[in-house]
Order: C-alpha cells, then sequence, then structure tokens
C-alpha cells in the first residue's frame, strides 16, 4: 500500500495507468460491456461503479489538452427514450479538470474505438450507457 492513493485503484490499475502514453486511451466499462472480447488489455474493477473509478483515476490521470474531446460517451441508441443518469454525474466529475464538452459515439463505432484503447477496465457499474473514453494528456508538473 502507499499513501495518498485511493484504495479504490488497485495495483493493476495504477500499473497501467502509468504505462499509458499521451494519446493513449483507457475505457471505463459498465458490467454488460463486451470488455474480456474486446480488451487488448483488461483490468477487472468488479464491485465498483464508473464515477467512483472516474474520480478517482482523474486525480492522476491528465486528459489530453490538444484534442477538441478528451472524454466520450457511448452514446443512447437512436429511438431509445432513455436519458442516462450517470452523465450528469461524469459531467461534474470532469468539470473539476476540464471544462470541454463530451463525445457522443455511437455504440458500434464506440466499440471499435474501444477495441484500440490501451485498457478496458471493467467494472461492476449496473447503470445504463456507463461507458467512457478517456485520452491521456501529458503530465505538466
Amino acid at each position: 500500500m502507499l499513501k495518498g492513493i485511493p484504495t479504490i485503484l488497485s495495483p493493476d490499475l495504477m500499473k497501467v495507468l502509468m504505462e499509458m502514453g499521451h494519446g493513449d486511451e483507457i475505457v471505463l466499462a459498465d458490467g454488460n460491456y463486451p470488455a474480456a472480447s474486446n480488451a487488448s488489455r483488461l483490468v477487472r474493477a468488479d464491485g465498483h461503479g464508473v464515477p467512483e473509478l472516474l474520480e478517482a483515476i482523474l486525480k492522476f490521470f491528465p486528459l489530453d489538452y490538444y484534442v477538441e474531446h478528451p472524454v466520450a460517451l457511448m452514446d443512447v441508441v437512436p429511438g431509445d427514450t432513455y436519458k442516462p443518469p450517470l452523465w450528469k454525474q461524469y459531467k461534474a466529475i470532469v468539470r473539476k479538470y476540464d471544462k470541454r464538452p463530451f463525445e457522443y459515439i455511437p455504440r458500434f463505432d464506440f466499440y471499435e474505438r474501444a477495441k484500440k484503447a490501451y485498457a478496458i477496465v471493467a467494472t461492476g457499474e449496473r447503470a445504463r450507457y456507463a461507458n467512457v473514453i478517456l485520452k491521456k494528456g501529458v503530465v505538466v508538473e
């Protein structure tokens, strides 16, 4: 154990975050996402929700300031009237670190982009449309 690191961040997840370079992407996937079949690197975070992980990760993870949208969400499938309540929570968390708008990616395009991500974190999140992609920036401190 180390001081100052939230216990929600496992050693495997911290290792992945530290290995990632500028422009690499990580996916925080909900419990229904096909993470194991799509990940080149899979990190298990069973029992944890995406908002809690997002909050903990962004304390250490710089978002890419060279792109228009360093945070992307899986968009609601056309015709589905569901309005993901977590999105407001995501915005509140991310706004502490970045003010740019989110990108909304259609479901199957999201899957294709996620396959190219550095890693996918499989969470226990039960909310629908809870998937998030984060693009890593440069540490400037």
